[in-house]
């Protein structure tokens, strides 16, 4: 069994937020992770490029998340921090790996990417002290003062990280510093981290064990560190004789000398402490959360605690206060400090408070103030940036930035007196709020006592980031039609399974996050009209706004043939135009808006025309000998080119003998000849020459100004030293000022990290040429000096970089070009089209596209403050697959001869690389072109998108478009026009309004506000299923009386927390507009919980095929552990129905055929063979349904509880959740259950498939520790003992635990001529994970496997992995348990081969070589693997 295993999707929850200072020291960055996911985001103001609005510091304009960076690692991210090293312009990552492993990591300025500092690895033997199983986190936390850093490994031992501080070498230092074999002394002096050493936990006290949380605390001379730990555990059922079980301890190290006194403790802390939370000066020490109290404790100064619910009152002997007002519990509770003396805490419901320290003048905190906020996202972690804003990471729904600020309207109360109407009135409205109302309003009251005043704050959402995870079920089902009305035939046609339609349908969030989301893996149109055309080679649209009316539709459509070309008119109708001042008997190969759409250009092969409206305005006559090839433009400037390789530039100026403008040539001209070009209008301010204006934040709306006199002038400091583009020019600015203007400064510098990107970028202009020997060259306009020249361009290296950094800049100009080598203009390594364009907000992320006959690489452009023109290239990933490996599609037709008409066009010249403006709001670029179109977007996120285009007609190739116009129309509102390369017909289409494309996968989200649970598909009725829990807070409980059950009220008082009961219902969902169909849904009864839900197929003498599909759920109504599981088994018939008049949803109807209380609970449901398949208890039983009622045919008995089984013909497979899978057969002739074959080995299993490779069969299993496990049943083998034992043949280590798998066909949809017959009768196995990714497991041909297999090999040695991680110890099957085999592996990691369309040519060339193969035949591979997976 040969299989790759790739994600597509890569983990969207996140874990860890952190700020910190990523690129440089001028602005704060977040820092996110979640499972092997690291993203650098950094705010920027959303503001309209032309507005007029006035933003101040206390009315700042939207705030949205940028992302600048993002990284797939190779290990699962344990823990994250930063650290400010010595004399660095940036911080360092610290970021810890399962088991104890720390890398340190930095930003590479050069080349825009990760670079590793320092690895520690400490999963030695001696290290783990004889224990196998490890479930202890290594956390990382850092001095606040950038001394050192501690990692707990094992839960046993601390390492710690010491830092350099100063550059004075102390002697002892030289010698604790492990000798490397003669170090040489500068070595030494120059490293910022310094050898780390262990301290074992137990030396320093013996009773230090199972650590909770590990902190630095603040403002001590040395670094401290607060360990929170308990000694002897307890549990909530032993607090009777064991309560108050936690300790303290602070311990202070001396890193010179490697001691470490305990200078604290505390003892009876509260059994249920979660974490320490240290305080900032002035107030100091620190927070203890339990679960039901909060504690602050210092040395110096009594502690004080106060309880938070009923519970703690009677669970702790330590001293604690009632908290008036407040009934919460901190379980799960994430906390951040928004200043010195208030943090926020986000409870595990969502709900977000601000506490308050109150401290008197001794500075010890005497009370707590809690006021509520409303409810938010359930978060995994919170985290302040620039003082105001607020972000909160979740797993369970979608990540929110929050601005807060303080409420002016406060009244003045006292602490006591809370209770207040204008808080209730308050508080009742904040009930009502909801999250999508964009607002999130804190609610409190302000309050003297002993002159402090409590503030209340209010919250508003600014933008948020799209979350899946956790994906707990999918359903695959038939995407629903516009047309339902089809003809029969074709109707019969759309049965065919492999044309048919389909979309994943997932469950995703928690409680009020939950959704529903509609998964995509191809960008599919919806076609408005077509008609064909015959013979069109391309096509324009363009807007006529020459009466200045702001137009945005498009007036003009240019198509143009071989000779000749064609005008239409758009308007309601489209309609022939003639007599027009465009030219129609020539070929155009360009037309586009000049003058902000005042004006149409139009370049047919032998002249420039310019129109205004239908009126020709001016035509001149390009005569170079050669017809025109190329067009770029970039208002007012045009730039042409011929096939000889000739640039001319022209401009559109104001004409002096009357107010209308003309085109004008350009005097300069760039000597010798182009191979491709492209104009670009920069208004990202990057493309500059200067270095000042690289880091200038001082310079504001209103001009330059000057800073307060906080800073001295450092003297003999270059100028190009940070600080001082920071602060103006040195030495006479820095005179010292009164008070009032540093309070004005310092207030100015707050706003200041926004106002910058507010200044108004002057725009400027810039030729990018390619030369016929492979360089790119970059020319300013309109003067045409060369300013940065790229060798080897073709190359696809991963950095650009100027090569005329180093060589004298008059050398280059006297070369034209034509000197030098040629590239042979068949090679692979000459660019074939090349298009520059400001992407991202506002233009601001400036993106080279260059198209190779077999790639497309994609850079980005950083700032970079050497040379000439202060940026840099970085190549960035994308899943592209260029090739025109296949020779079906010629780039020119045969009947092309050149000797035919030498003006006639040439359809190898028509540009691929189509930009629009505004494709349902959306900007981005079409790449057309062989084999496949991909459209690529780049938004206000920040993320790179590229979607797979694929329009469904049945005819080959039609994911590949011939060429593409966006079109902007009353009937056609945003959408595009294009040509299939199969095909002459014109198709006007435009893309769902409600999919979101600025995703991973384009997706559609649907909130439920219950968490969804269960998903089923009908395919008759085309109508999902979907069992919603909701939690209602409850007081009564069963209890057994001796004889039967009876139902008890429990009061406990007004602040205890009752705890919640689940409530299932069963809804449907139609696909037609993803809402819960009205009227029809069943609430199951109190108690009773969903334990499965599946279509099944029974047995029916009324249907053709002798089966009818069923619904099936099956339950366990959980009482108390006293009382016995009983469970229900429902079946429902779900018809369609004539509806009722004026309301389409009563289509449905949904019969209960059978409900019936089983002898245990059941727990999971199956068909095989027309009969339905049940768990109960420990026993599987076989039912027949016949007349309402079913009656058992055999059964068996398993292993400890089966949750999960899937039936292919009469094999069952299940799969138990301690024991592994099981493999059963059911006999017919026989009407015998039997047990075919078993795993042996104990497996915590979650979710489990099958794996079909044509004949063969194979199992697969996910578990508990985010392994993906295959089994096969092989009688022969020895170690099998005859059959009776299942055999793993493969394991995966995937990092993210699956709990949702369904089985396809491959795809076969868009082949040319054959199919890939290496894929025929093979299902793919999709499958999601809890961390929000999604991927698919694909059985391959040997021969593919070996090959890619070998390419595994020298990928992962071939170039350095981000942090230091070796892929392959990453995905070797993780288990506690040592087992006596061996790992399987025999799964490629897609992951890692991707990366072989990342590396540059000669890369490719030199691995492909390696294993002894050609880089075409990789890429078939990896195309293939590509194509079979586009199943939805």
């Amino acid at each position: 069994m040969f299989t790759v295993c790739k994600q597509t999707v890569p983990a969207t929850g996140i874990e860890f937020a952190i700020k910190c200072k990523f690129f440089n020291n001028l602005e704060d960055n977040l820092v996110i992770g979640g499972a092997n996911i690291l993203k650098v985001f950094r705010i920027i103001p959303e503001v309209e490029l032309n507005s007029k609005e006035k933003f101040s510091e206390h009315r700042p304009p939207n705030m949205r998340m940028e992302c600048m960076a993002s990284y797939e690692l190779f290990g699962n991210i344990m823990s994250l921090q930063s650290v400010s090293l010595n004399n660095s312009q940036r911080d360092a990552l610290l970021i810890s790996f399962k088991e104890a492993k720390l890398s340190v990591v930095q930003h590479d300025p050069d080349h825009y990417d990760l670079k590793t500092l320092s690895l520690h690895y400490f999963e030695e033997e001696d290290v783990k002290g004889g224990w196998t199983g490890n479930h202890n986190i290594p956390i990382v936390r850092v001095d606040p003062d950038n001394r050192c850093a501690v990692m707990l490994v094992y839960g046993k031992k601390l390492v710690v990280l010491p830092f350099r501080k100063d550059n004075t070498l102390d002697e002892i230092e030289i010698q604790d510093v492990k000798p490397i074999k003669k170090t040489p002394m500068q070595l030494i002096a120059k490293t910022p981290i310094l050898p780390s050493y262990l301290i074992t936990l137990k030396d320093l006290d013996e009773k230090i064990d199972n650590v909770i949380d590990i902190q630095f605390l603040q403002g001590y001379y040395e670094p401290t560190l607060l360990i929170l730990y308990e000694p002897v555990r307890t549990f909530p059922g032993r607090i009777a004789v064991r309560n108050d079980t936690c300790c303290l301890v602070a311990i202070s190290l001396n890193i010179q000398q490697r001691v470490h006194p305990v200078i604290w403790s505390v003892t009876n802390l509260p059994f249920d402490a979660l974490q320490a939370v240290p305080i900032n000066k002035p107030i100091g020490g620190c927070l203890i959360l339990c679960i039901n109290s909060l504690i602050y404790l210092n040395q110096s100064v009594p502690s004080y605690g106060v309880s938070l619910n009923s519970t703690a009152d009677h669970s702790t002997n330590f001293p604690l206060r009632p908290q008036d007002g407040v009934k919460i519990s901190l379980d799960a509770a994430q906390i951040a400090f928004i200043s010195n003396d208030k943090l926020v805490l986000s409870l595990k419901d969502g709900e977000l408070y601000v506490l308050s320290l109150v401290a008197d003048s001794m500075r010890s905190v005497r009370s707590f103030h809690f006021s509520r906020a409303a409810s938010s996202v359930i978060t995994s972690c919170v985290c302040l940036m620039h003082d105001e804003y607020l972000f909160l990471g979740s797993r369970l729904g979608n990540s929110l930035l929050l601005r807060f600020k303080e409420k002016e309207d406060n009244t003045i109360i006292t602490i006591d007196d809370t209770d207040t109407p204008t808080v209730d009135k308050d508080l009742q409205m904040s009930k009502r709020m909801r999250l999508e109302e964009e607002e999130l309003l804190v609610y409190g009251s302000k309050a003297t006592k002993t002159a402090v005043q409590l503030s209340s704050y209010i919250f508003e959402v600014c933008d948020s980031l799209m979350n899946l995870s956790p994906i707990g079920y999918m359903a695959v089902g038939e995407r629903a039609r516009a047309d339902e009305h089809l003809d029969d035939e074709e109707e019969d046609d759309k049965r065919d399974i492999t044309k048919m339609e389909l979309e994943v349908v997932a469950s995703v969030g928690h409680g009020k996050n939950g959704a529903i989301c509609v998964l995509h893996n191809t960008l599919r149109p919806k076609i408005l009209t077509s008609f064909e055309l015959n013979g069109c080679l391309d096509l324009w649209t363009v807007i006529d706004d020459s009466q200045m009316r702001r137009e945005t539709k498009h007036t003009f459509m240019i198509l143009t043939q071989r000779k000749t070309s064609m005008v239409l008119k758009t308007s309601e109708e489209i309609t022939d135009i003639h007599n027009t001042g465009f030219a129609c008997n020539t070929p155009t190969i360009f037309v586009g808006n000049l003058g902000s759409n005042r004006y149409i250009v139009q370049v047919t092969s032998k002249s420039i025309r310019l129109l205004q409206g239908t009126r020709l305005v001016q035509n001149i006559p390009i005569e170079l000998g050669y017809p025109l090839t190329n067009v770029s433009i970039a208002d007012p400037y045009i730039c042409v080119r011929a096939s000889n390789g000739q640039v001319v530039t022209l401009a559109l100026r104001d004409n002096r003998e009357n107010t209308s403008q003309r085109l004008y040539m350009n005097r300069n001209r760039i000597s010798g000849t182009a191979a491709c070009i492209s104009i670009y209008r920069d208004t990202s301010g990057m493309f500059t020459t200067s270095c000042d204006d690289y880091a200038d934040l001082t310079k504001t709306a209103s001009g330059s100004r000057d800073f307060g006199g906080y800073m001295k002038a450092e003297p003999g400091k270059e100028i190009e030293d940070e600080e001082d583009l920071l602060y103006g020019e040195t030495g006479s600015k820095f005179k010292m000022q009164s008070m009032i203007d540093m309070q004005a400064a310092t207030n100015a510098q707050k706003s200041d990290w926004w106002r910058r990107f507010l200044q108004s970028v002057k725009p400027s202009y810039w030729l990018f040429v390619i030369r016929e020997n492979g360089n790119l060259e970059i020319y300013s306009v309109p003067d045409l000096k060369l300013m940065y020249m790229i060798t080897e361009v073709g190359n696809g290296n991963k950095v650009l970089t100027d090569a005329m950094e180093f060589v004298p800049l008059s050398q280059p100009e006297d070369e034209n070009g034509e000197t030098s080598q040629r590239i042979d203009q068949s090679s692979d390594l000459l660019p074939r089209e090349i298009l520059m364009l400001g992407m991202g907000y506002n233009g601001t992320r400036p993106i080279l596209f260059i198209r190779m006959r077999n790639d497309l690489f994609i850079y980005r452009t950083f700032r970079y403050i050497q040379g000439n023109l202060k940026v840099r290239f970085r190549r960035m990933r994308h899943s592209i697959i260029y090739s025109s490996v296949d020779q079906q599609i010629k780039d020119e037709p045969e009947n092309y001869d050149e000797n035919e008409d030498e003006f006639s066009i040439n359809p190898a010249n028509t540009q691929k690389l189509r930009h629009f403006s505004n494709i349902n709001g959306m900007s981005g670029v079409c790449i057309c072109g062989n084999r496949r179109s991909y459209f690529v977007y780049l938004t206000i996120k920040g993320e790179l998108r590229t979607h797979q285009f694929n329009d469904d007609s049945i005819t080959i190739n039609s994911g590949s478009m011939r060429c593409f116009a966006e079109f902007n129309n009353a009937n056609c509102p945003n959408g595009f026009l294009y040509f299939n390369i199969s095909d002459d017909n014109l198709k006007i289409s435009v893309f769902p309004e409600q999919f979101i494309v600025d995703a991973d996968t384009p997706m559609h989200k649907t909130v439920l506000r219950s968490t969804p649970q269960h998903i089923i598909y009908h395919p008759d009725v085309k109508v999902y299923g979907v069992v919603l829990n909701s939690k209602d807070v409850s007081n009564k409980y069963f209890r057994f009386n001796g004889e039967d059950k009876e139902l008890l009220e429990d009061n406990r008082g007004e602040r205890f927390l009752y705890p919640t009961v689940d409530k299932f219902t069963f809804v449907l969902v139609s696909p037609s507009n993803w809402q819960i169909v009205p009227e029809i849904q069943m609430d199951l009864e109190d108690w009773e919980h969903v334990c499965g839900l599946k279509m099944v197929m029974l047995a029916y003498e009324g249907a053709q095929s002798g089966f009818k599909g069923y619904i099936c759920m099956v339950t366990n109504f959980n009482y108390s552990e006293d009382i016995t599981s009983r469970g229900r088994i429902l079946l429902f018939d779900l018809i369609e129905v004539v509806p009722e008049p004026d309301k389409p949803w009563t289509k449905y109807k949904l019969k209960q055929i059978y409900a019936k209380e089983q002898k245990g609970p059941v727990s999971a449901v199956t068909s095989t063979m027309g009969l339905l398949v049940a768990a109960v208890g420990q026993k599987v039983y076989l039912w027949q349904l016949k007349d309402g009622d079913l009656t058992g045919v055999a059964f068996i008995d398993t292993n400890i509880f089966i949750h999960q089984m899937v039936s292919i013909k009469c094999l069952i497979l299940v799969a138990d959740v301690y024991k592994s899978v099981t493999v059963l057969r059911y006999q017919e002739q026989f009407r015998t259950l039997s047990i075919v074959s078993r795993d042996f080995n104990p497996l915590m299993v979650y979710q489990i498939e099958y794996i079909v490779d044509r004949e063969i069969l194979a199992f697969l299993a996910s578990d508990a520790e985010a392994n993906l496990s295959i089994f096969m049943y092989q009688p022969e083998s020895r170690e099998s003992f005859g059959g009776q034992k299942l055999i793993r043949k493969a394991d995966y280590h995937l990092g993210q635990r699956v709990n949702a798998m369904f089985r396809v066909a491959c795809n076969f949809k868009q082949q040319y001529d054959k199919k890939i017959t290496a894929y025929d009768n093979k299902h793919m196995t999709f499958f999601s994970t809890l961390d929000g990714g999604f991927g698919f497991i694909l059985p391959l041909p040997e021969k593919t496997y070996r090959r890619l297999f070998m390419l595994q090999n020298v990928l992962l040695t071939h170039s350095a992995h981000l942090c230091g991680l070796n892929p392959k110890a990453f995905r070797t099957i993780k288990q506690w348990r040592k087992s006596l085999t061996n790992p399987g592996r025999s799964v490629l990691d897609g992951e890692l081969i991707w990366q072989y369309m990342h590396l540059n040519h000669s890369e490719k060339n030199e691995i492909a070589k390696k294993i002894g193969t050609k880089i075409d035949e990789i890429y078939q591979d990896l195309y293939e693997i590509d194509t079979v997976s586009r199943v939805f």
